[in-house]
């Protein structure tokens, strides 16, 4: 057996950051700049009201309250025609470019209208620059709003608009190719015939490829059979950045799928001293990267966790690969036994007000699934006898923990 950060980092060497694309900002959430992202403009580009409400000089509410005389009304987009003299007041809505003259905005709720609108009583003193937004008072043109690196997420996408880009460089979304393999599987809710089981590796993975914004190819069923797995593979790297197989990486008989990459590719067949997930091949056909999971449904998510997720956030430029780690208290005990393998086992978590609590699912097996559906972290247990109750024990997050 190899140690999990052998394993890792024999993956990582092998996988290259993905080129680099233009795409339409609408979508670029998810993905990683490769460019530095520059203002275009002074964002706001003018200075203008934060409020509805009404446009004054400062000095004219030193007494408040006080009566104004209304001269207009300004609504957003319209250049301002008018100018605020002395004991005058424009009424003027949100986002409307300031009138000459005027140093201040009273906001509405602060006022009373008199008569037919024509003044206004102003209620509160306000200072110079009362809801104004200055040019330049968000960022200047020229600024360096985003390095290469940044994630992109919904805020930035508003920054992109807001300077007018349409367009931003960013590291390629990565096409994944996702195929099972094996006689025994079957798909659909046809009856099972003796020997059958419904493949469901391939859909959970093609769901976590999407979850970190990966294009799937779905590949389909594979028998088990040399010619048909050999050009599934070959076909799939012509169009893939990485593929996944499931099933067929261990020792047995009928593991073509060890037998074709052996034959065709640069591959590394591992068992890694990780419970569950032990088997694993990796390796390049035709330099696209193969990620050979094992069968088993929680062995297979458990493996792509590990291994997978990390290396194609890698390749996608994330400076952040790794799901967020917690310590949190054991409200039941974690055993196990002295095995040589570091133990991933399926958990709930709890958030407190500042702390965490984790707690076993029944039904550990690499093929109960059931349990790793219902979980949200992976508690890690080094080798050794496992983690009494009220211990602490460092877990993996795969989902936002229940609060309590």
């Amino acid at each position: 057996m190899i140690e999990l950060e052998e394993a890792r980092e024999f993956i990582f060497n092998h996988c290259s950051k993905l080129s680099i694309d233009e795409v339409e900002i609408s979508k670029s959430r998810g993905l990683v700049l490769a460019d530095t992202v520059i203002s275009n403009d002074d964002v706001p580009p003018f200075p203008n009201t934060a409020m509805d409400g009404y446009a004054v000089r400062a000095l004219d509410t030193e007494h408040a309250p006080v009566e104004l005389k209304v001269t207009g009304t300004l609504p957003a987009g319209k250049v301002p025609d008018l100018k605020v003299g002395p004991d005058e007041a424009v009424r003027i809505m949100t986002g409307a470019v300031i009138p000459e003259g005027a140093d201040a905005v009273v906001m509405v709720e602060k006022t009373k209208d008199v008569e037919n609108g024509s003044s206004v009583i102003v209620e509160e003193t306000v200072k110079n620059g009362n809801f104004i937004r200055q040019p330049g008072e968000d960022f200047v043109k020229g600024s360096e709003l985003f390095n290469s690196g940044t994630l992109i997420g919904a805020a930035h996408i508003g920054v992109f608009a807001t300077i007018g880009l349409e367009k931003v460089t960013v590291f390629k979304r990565p096409v994944v190719g996702v195929m099972s393999t094996g006689d025994e599987l079957v798909q659909g809710s046809s009856q099972l015939k003796p020997g059958q089981i419904r493949d469901s590796n391939r859909h959970s993975i093609k769901a976590l490829l999407e979850e970190i914004g990966a294009e799937t190819i779905d590949l389909g069923l594979i028998p088990d059979d040399e010619k048909a797995i050999e050009s599934a593979l070959l076909s799939a790297v012509e169009k893939c950045d990485a593929v996944v197989t499931s099933g067929g990486v261990s020792m047995g008989d009928f593991d073509y799928v060890k037998v074709v990459l052996d034959r065709l590719g640069e591959m590394k067949w591992m068992q890694v001293a990780i419970k569950p997930a032990k088997p694993l091949a990796f390796g390049l056909l035709n330099g696209v990267p193969i990620f050979g999971l094992p069968g088993n449904p929680v062995s297979a998510m458990v493996s792509f966790e590990l291994f997978m997720r990390p290396a194609l956030l890698k390749m996608m430029g994330y400076e952040q690969i790794w799901r967020p780690c917690v310590k949190a208290k054991a409200t039941t005990p974690l055993k196990r036994r002295k095995d040589g393998k570091v133990h991933f086992a399926r958990v709930t978590l709890t958030r407190k007000e500042d702390s965490y609590e984790v707690t076993l699912l029944e039904g550990q097996g690499s093929h109960q699934l059931a349990a790793m559906a219902n979980a949200q972290g992976l508690a890690v247990l080094p080798n050794g006898e496992g983690v009494e109750k009220g211990d602490f024990v460092e877990v993996l997050q795969l989902t936002e923990p229940e609060i309590d």
